[in-house]
């Protein structure tokens, strides 16, 4: 092999190894980080929480946007080989606009979940931020695969914060589903699209409220498997064994790990960078476990 091309799959090797960067306001995304894990197993991972600014879905499609483009040039600066937006307002507000000024790959969730919610069913039904919902992301997506479909959007602007405080087990949290539940299930959905990554953890409530025959879409496994498929096109797949699991949020280190290590099975170590960090692309000044 010629010097030359032993640098170039030495560089392809380094290359394919870089992490894929995963960012959500807050727990939600931690619903795609499990599906890298069960998807993509070789495959290290930075994890970045907004926990500061969360909620994303009460936010104004400017500040959704300068968000976006702070963590992405904080990712790119981590050395990410890919940014999978695990957020579905970020996807359905700022993807098309951020896909262009950035040299890495940006997934989101919209098209995936349109996909596979057209799949499943014909009345279609999706639950998400206001931000989203008003955004008509899901509809315009669903549609353009399939004009027969018939899809309502339904903003739940209280779910998130409820996640975010750990109330799945309040009564508050169901009687608030079965109201955003309620013109759905008046129009008899078939199918219902989780249109937040928070949104899967409501699954057992949703279960309840919801008839046996309506399908549950998950946009998570969707993207992961797109995510996948563009990672075998690009030749990025890890070769070497996978690094731990990078945590990073804006806000408290401390209430996401608690927070989140019943849903990842381990208290993860989680780093600290406040959102004026990101926007001056500062070095991370705290890890705490």
């Amino acid at each position: 092999m010629s010097s030359k091309r032993f640098a170039d799959s030495q560089a392809s090797i380094g290359q394919s190894s870089a992490p894929i960067g995963l960012f959500d306001s807050g727990v939600g995304g931690l619903t795609v980080l499990r599906e890298v894990y069960r998807q993509l197993p070789s495959e290290s991972v930075i994890y970045f929480g907004d926990t500061a600014r969360l909620p994303y879905g009460k936010r104004s499609p400017a500040e959704i946007l300068q968000y976006v483009r702070e963590i992405l040039t904080w990712m790119e600066q981590q050395g990410t080989k890919m940014v999978i937006m695990a957020c579905n307002t970020s996807s359905a507000l700022a993807l098309e606009a951020v896909r262009s000024e950035f040299s890495v790959p940006v997934l989101g969730l919209i098209l995936p979940g349109a996909r596979a919610a057209v799949q499943q069913g014909r009345r279609i039904g999706v639950i998400a931020t206001p931000a989203t919902a008003a955004s008509r992301a899901y509809s315009r997506a669903i549609l353009e695969i399939n004009a027969d479909t018939e899809v309502w959007e339904v903003g739940c602007p209280e779910f998130v914060p409820l996640i975010e405080a750990d109330r799945l087990h309040d009564p508050y949290t169901t009687a608030i589903a079965q109201a955003y539940l309620e013109l759905l299930l008046q129009q008899q959905i078939d199918t219902l699209v989780y249109g937040c990554t928070h949104y899967p953890y409501l699954a057992p409530i949703l279960r309840q409220l919801l008839p046996a025959s309506v399908k549950l879409v998950d946009p998570a496994v969707s993207v992961v498997a797109a995510a996948a498929q563009e990672l075998d096109l690009l030749a990025l797949r890890n070769l070497r064994l996978p690094t731990p699991t990078r945590f990073c949020v804006s806000g408290s280190p401390q209430t996401f790990s608690q927070l989140a290590a019943p849903w990842l099975g381990y208290t993860p170590i989680v780093e600290s960078i406040v959102p004026a960090q990101l926007i001056a692309q500062a070095p991370i000044l705290e890890a705490i476990d």
